[in-house]
C-alpha cells in the first residue's frame, strides 16, 4: 500500500514536471521571431516531447496502479493537439510555417492547462478493442483539426486575393490550389480514420445506443461524406467547401469534447 502510494506520488510529480516544462516550452515557441530563429523551433520540439511523455504518464497511466485512462474533454484536446503538432512537424520540413507554429504552440499550451485542470475520471476500459476505438477517434479529431487550420488560411488567402485582385499565393507562400489540395487531403484522411473508429465502435459495443455522442458523430460523418462527394462530383471549392468542413468539425467537437465539457464542467458529473 505504501509502495503503491509512493509510486503514485512519484508519477504525479513527474507528470506535473513534464506539464510545466511543456507549457513553458510552448510559450517560448509562440514568441515572435524570424523564420530562421532556432530557439522557438527548438522550444516547440521540446514542448512536444514533454507533452507526449506527459500524455503517457497522466492520460495513458503508464505504470499507474490501478490502471486506467483519463478520458475527460481536457485530455482529449491535449492528445489531439499533440497529434496536430506531429502533423505540423512533418509539414514544416517541406514548407516553413512560423505563423502556424505560434498558433499551434499556444493551442498546445492551452490544452495542457485544460487537461490538468479538468482531467476527467479514471476509467478502466472493458474491451481490448475500446482503446483502439478511442485512439482512432482522437486521431480523426487531429486530422480534421489540421484541415480546419489550413481551411482558415485558405479562406484568408482568398479574401486577400479578391482585395488585391490577382494574388495567387497562400499565407504559407504556396499556390492556393496546392493549399486547397493539402486541406482536403487532411479531410479525406480524417474521414477514413473516423469511419474506422465508428465501425469499430459499432462492432465492439455490448449494447448499441443512439446517445448524443453517437448522434453527433454520425451527423459529422454524414457532413464529411457529403463534402467529399460534393468536391469529387460537383466541384465544390472555396468557401462553400470550407463551410461544410467547419460544420462537420463542429459536430465532431460536440460529439465528444462538447458533451464531456457539459457533463464534467457545467454539470460536474461523470459521463459514460
Amino acid at each position: 500500500m505504501i509502495l503503491s502510494f509512493a509510486s503514485s506520488s512519484a508519477g504525479g510529480a513527474a507528470a506535473l514536471t513534464l506539464a510545466v516544462v511543456a507549457v513553458l516550452a510552448y510559450v517560448v515557441a509562440a514568441s515572435s521571431g524570424s523564420e530562421q530563429a532556432r530557439l522557438p523551433a527548438i522550444a516547440l520540439v521540446l514542448g512536444w516531447v514533454a507533452h507526449g511523455l506527459w500524455l503517457a504518464l497522466d492520460i495513458a497511466g503508464v505504470g499507474r496502479e490501478p490502471p486506467g485512462l483519463r478520458l475527460g474533454f481536457g485530455p482529449v484536446l491535449a492528445l489531439a493537439a499533440w497529434l496536430i503538432l506531429a502533423v505540423h512537424a512533418v509539414e514544416s520540413r517541406l514548407v516553413p510555417l512560423p505563423a502556424v507554429r505560434r498558433i499551434l504552440a499556444l493551442f498546445g499550451a492551452a490544452t495542457m492547462v485544460l487537461a490538468w485542470a479538468f482531467p476527467g475520471e479514471l476509467k478502466v476500459l472493458a474491451s481490448r478493442w475500446a482503446p483502439w476505438h478511442w485512439v482512432l477517434g482522437v486521431a480523426s479529431y487531429a486530422l480534421f483539426g489540421a484541415a480546419v487550420l489550413h481551411a482558415t488560411m485558405l479562406d484568408s488567402a482568398e479574401r486577400k486575393m479578391r482585395l488585391r485582385a490577382g494574388a495567387v499565393q497562400g499565407p504559407l507562400g504556396m499556390p492556393l490550389l496546392r493549399l486547397e489540395r493539402l486541406t482536403f487531403r487532411f479531410v479525406e484522411a480524417g474521414f477514413v480514420v473516423l469511419t474506422m473508429a465508428l465501425l469499430l465502435g459499432v462492432a465492439t459495443a455490448r449494447q448499441w445506443r443512439l446517445d448524443h455522442k453517437t448522434l453527433f458523430s454520425l451527423l459529422g460523418w454524414a457532413v464529411f461524406a457529403a463534402l467529399i462527394a460534393g468536391r469529387h462530383w460537383q466541384g465544390w471549392r472555396g468557401q462553400r467547401a470550407t463551410r461544410w468542413l467547419y460544420a462537420g468539425a463542429l459536430l465532431l467537437l460536440l460529439a465528444y469534447v462538447g458533451s464531456r465539457f457539459v457533463f464534467e464542467v457545467l454539470l460536474r458529473r461523470g459521463v459514460a
